[in-house]
Parts: C-alpha cells; structure tokens; sequence
C-alpha cells in the first residue's frame, strides 16, 4: 500500500512591490460595478460614528448596518461597574474585549482585553462588568436580539433595523450627519 507524503505548509509569497498589483479574476468587472467596496470606519473618535447613549450608563458606537443578512457592527462601552440587561441571542455573536473585563452570570469565566467571546442563537444571558473601568466590547452580531426584564417578561426586540434607528435618531437630535459608510 502506497502512502502519500503529508503536504508542506505553505509559507507567506515574497513581496517587495509596494504597489499595487493587477489581479485579473474572474467577475472582476461585476465586482468593480456592484460591489459597496472596502471602508474604513474610525472607532477611536467621532469623525464617523459617535457613541449613542444606551441606557444610562451605556453607549454603542456603531460600526456597520447589513439589512440583507440582519447583522450589525458596534461596540458596547459600558462606562463603570453594571449590567446588560438578560438577552436571548437569535443569531451568532462574535465579540472581542477591547477594554476592562465583562462576564456572563451564565458562565464561569470572565473576558479581558483581546479576549474572543463567542455566543451561539438561543442562549439567554445577562453580561456584568464588576471592572472599575467597565468594558468595551468590539462585536458582530448577526440577527436579533431579545431583551427581558427582570422577571423574565419580554421587553423588546433589538435587530439591525433597531439598531439602524438608535443610531439615526441620535444623530438627527444631534445634527449630525447620517454617515453612509455605516450601510453596507
């Protein structure tokens, strides 16, 4: 019985052309014609997104608005000590702790900065930042989110089209200008 050498890892091609490259593949004038193409967001400051109130002692920077597939980019700045409301989750989170440290009451362990916390659709939980600092969180959350009140009765529905809302009805109080590079 023959066997067949395991394959090599393949390392990084060489660069030394700081340029850009013409890449001809397939579709690529569709994808110049259709494509909302890449962008840069600034989280360190206002210039393209401010931090919305959310609660009294919270606020969301928002990142990205995807109304084809439900899915919403912000960050959660929880400002001291305190808690998110319980939530059930209808579809995928993928968060990374960029300041402070958060936990779950549903779980044992506590995230710290560039921590990856990954939550699956169905799971309620209540997030709790006991940090002097509270938390940032960087997070792309996919579909909606439910929240409950303490007795467990359903408050409201958070999905992109919420989230949409929150971050334009602030900026129209404000006077700031809608920023379309949030709307892929």
């Amino acid at each position: 019985m023959a066997t067949t050498a395991p394959a090599k890892p393949h390392n990084a091609p060489p660069s030394t052309k700081a340029e850009i490259v013409d890449v001809r593949y397939p579709h690529k004038e569709l994808v110049e014609r259709l494509s909302p193409g890449g962008r840069y967001i600034d989280a360190q400051t206002d210039v393209d997104s401010p931090w919305v109130p959310f609660g009294d002692t919270a606020a969301i920077k928002h990142l990205a608005f995807d109304v084809r597939r439900n899915l919403f980019s912000n960050i959660l700045w929880v400002k001291g000590p305190g808690v998110v409301g319980t939530h059930l989750h209808r579809g995928t989170i993928t968060m990374v702790c960029l300041e402070g440290s958060v936990k779950y009451l549903e779980y044992d362990w506590v995230a710290s900065p560039g921590g990856l916390i990954l939550e699956v659709p169905g799971e309620a939980h209540t997030l709790v930042t006991d940090h002097p600092d509270g938390v940032k969180l960087f997070g792309w959350m996919e579909g909606p989110i439910e929240f409950y009140d303490d007795n467990g009765d359903f408050s409201f529905t958070a999905d992109v089209w919420w989230f949409i809302e929150h971050y334009e009805n602030y900026c129209k109080e404000q006077g700031i200008p809608i920023n379309e590079k949030l709307y892929l």
